[in-house]
């Protein structure tokens, strides 16, 4: 398939390009937009962490509303998530000494520099996947599992979420690998993860799977950060799912079951918003707030200069 690019122009040059691939269907589950070599294994990074969650609900998870929204997401430190990973380790008997996620930052600029005022540091709970960490450890708890080891793939959790990837990607994973938080990261196509999402936004009122979908879309300032584009993006389009990963991933799925999933080649963040708009507006998903995240400003001397956007299709 043609490759999609986007170019980041400056002055009226392109300066630099990213490779992307997306992997888009309607409703029906019939490809829309299909760009690059989709059929290469992926890892979704954070973008599974839907899948993850669903795992856990099935076991028994007790968290609803906000709280199971920040279990499938990757918060930004803000002091909000913070309390809530707390609320959800105390409703286990735990404490943040029992994360096993790495020593981290804020993602959020403001929760960072807050840090800083208090003259904080690094520490597990900031780090942006410490909600599922702690969603994680209660659901060992409610199963009288172990809490030690509780990321190591022969785990009976983990166990548990490779047997739910496979379920709802509808393919076995092809290998495992982990993921910068220490959880096992698993290798699927995106095709995969596309039928994996929509499984979310088709399921039965009060499914898990429609929990979860709930959850975040009721939620999105608890799944990512209150300024983020995930959160704008299900602000925006109300019955949309949307779930980033690092090195430039997403996924997302709207509420008829119309789905996609991005990956830059090159893993620059950047690219990665401006193509999941494209993919949105693809499928016939638009607004007016989604003009803001169409293009990024590349900036001169602090002024606007130019601009990063989906390189248009006559070019």
């Amino acid at each position: 398939m043609s490759e999609l690019i986007v170019e980041v122009v400056r002055s009226g040059f392109v300066e630099s390009v990213h490779r992307v691939r997306v992997y888009a269907v309607d409703a029906h589950g019939s490809p829309v937009m299909v760009h690059g070599d989709t059929s290469s294994l992926v890892s979704p990074r954070s973008s599974m962490k839907p899948l993850q969650a669903l795992a856990m609900v099935r076991a028994g998870l007790p968290a609803e509303n906000e709280l199971l929204a920040l279990a499938c997401g990757s918060h930004g430190g803000e002091r909000f998530h913070v309390d809530g990973v707390r609320k959800i380790l105390a409703g286990a008997g735990l404490d943040e000494s029992a994360l096993r996620c790495p020593e981290d930052l804020p993602l959020d600029t403001e929760a960072l520099h807050q840090v800083f005022r208090e003259h904080g540091g690094p520490s597990r709970i900031l780090m942006n996947c410490s909600g599922k960490h702690a969603a994680m450890l209660a659901t060992c708890v409610v199963n009288a599992w172990p809490v030690d080891g509780y990321l190591h793939p022969g785990h009976p959790l983990q166990r548990a979420i490779r047997s739910t990837v496979e379920e709802l990607t509808g393919e076995r994973v092809a290998a495992t690998g982990v993921d910068g938080c220490g959880a096992p990261l698993f290798f699927v196509s995106m095709a995969g993860v596309v039928r994996a999402f929509r499984r979310f936004t088709l399921a039965d009122s009060g499914s898990p799977e429609r929990r979860i979908a709930d959850a975040m879309r009721a939620h999105p300032e608890w799944t990512s950060g209150t300024a983020r584009p995930e959160a704008v993006l299900m602000r925006a389009i109300p019955g949309l799912m949307v779930k980033a990963g690092a090195e430039a991933f997403d996924a997302f799925a709207y509420a008829d079951g119309s789905a996609g999933a991005v990956k830059v080649d090159d893993g620059g963040s950047r690219a990665r918003v401006p193509v999941t708009v494209a993919a949105l507006r693809a499928l016939g998903l638009d607004a007016p707030e989604l003009d803001r995240l169409a293009t990024a400003p590349v900036t001169g001397g602090g002024e606007p200069v130019g601009e990063i956007r989906v390189r248009p299709a006559s070019a």
